[in-house]
């Protein structure tokens, strides 16, 4: 994971002070970087399951990948009021207030499996929220998935109960 970890630079006091976020898009801009995590994130997975659902924005990225490797469909997650009608959607709390995403009804049918896939676990609250849309359709979450894994913020702690798993932990 280290030649992952080489393409994160950290950036800080963003988007606030006293916040270091890692920025990935020196590893999307990597041919081999971006391959390499890609395949690591798919690798991860043995659960049989139909389609991969990626949150905005960052998931769409790595999601869409990661359903191309593994010969899967895609579906996006996005903030409310981008996806045309028939969606569903759910709220979920941030530091600084509220927000909510969105998935279309018909994206994803009863029974289906789903991984579920975004580039950061931080407090796990989007995930969250992202999980109960799915299961509101009838669709099974298998599997979770991250590129970046932030330790301290205890994001698993919402998530008890689902397989989750990251490449790169901080």
């Amino acid at each position: 994971m280290s030649d992952l970890k080489r393409l994160i630079h950290d950036v800080p006091d963003f988007p606030k002070p006293g916040i270091l976020f890692r920025d990935i898009t020196p590893l999307l801009r990597d041919p081999a970087g971006f391959a390499l995590a890609t395949k690591t994130m798919a690798d991860m997975f043995s659960e049989d399951f139909d389609l991969v659902v990626g949150v905005e924005a960052r998931g769409f990225i790595l999601g869409a990948a990661m359903a191309l490797h593994l010969k899967k469909g895609f579906v996006p997650i996005r903030k409310a009021g981008k996806l045309p009608s028939g969606t569903i959607k759910a709220a979920y709390e941030l530091e600084y207030g509220t927000a909510e995403i969105e998935i279309q009804r018909d994206a994803i049918t009863a029974g289906q499996r789903i991984l579920l896939v975004d580039d950061v676990l931080a407090t796990g609250g989007t995930m969250a929220c992202s999980c109960q849309l799915i299961e509101e359709i009838g669709a099974q979450v298998v599997g979770i998935g991250f590129l970046i894994e932030l330790m301290a913020l205890k994001g698993r702690q919402q998530l008890q109960g689902y397989h989750i798993e990251a490449s790169i932990q901080y």
